[in-house]
């Protein structure tokens, strides 16, 4: 898999310049909640036509380089 910034890109003519699939008008938070949601790739896929698999990829990457980055969410320690 290339890297998600290939796949990935921000303009601040397109959402509000949210990070979005290149190419399409659909924010990385719509194609992550979705898959959170329990949809699967294929269901993705159909719901956002203008999507590529290499879309979702690229969403999953760079949340995954967030999570590196940065804690969003306090984690309850037990």
């Amino acid at each position: 898999m290339a890297a998600w910034q290939e796949f990935l890109s921000s303009s601040p003519q397109i959402c509000g310049g949210e990070i979005g699939a290149t190419g399409t008008r659909i924010p990385v938070t719509v194609i992550l909640d979705s898959l959170a949601e329990g949809a699967t790739k294929d269901e993705v896929l159909a719901s956002y036509p203008s999507l590529c698999a290499d879309h979702i990829s690229a969403a999953l990457a760079y949340a995954a380089e967030l999570a590196h980055e940065e804690c969003l969410v306090p984690i309850r320690i037990t």
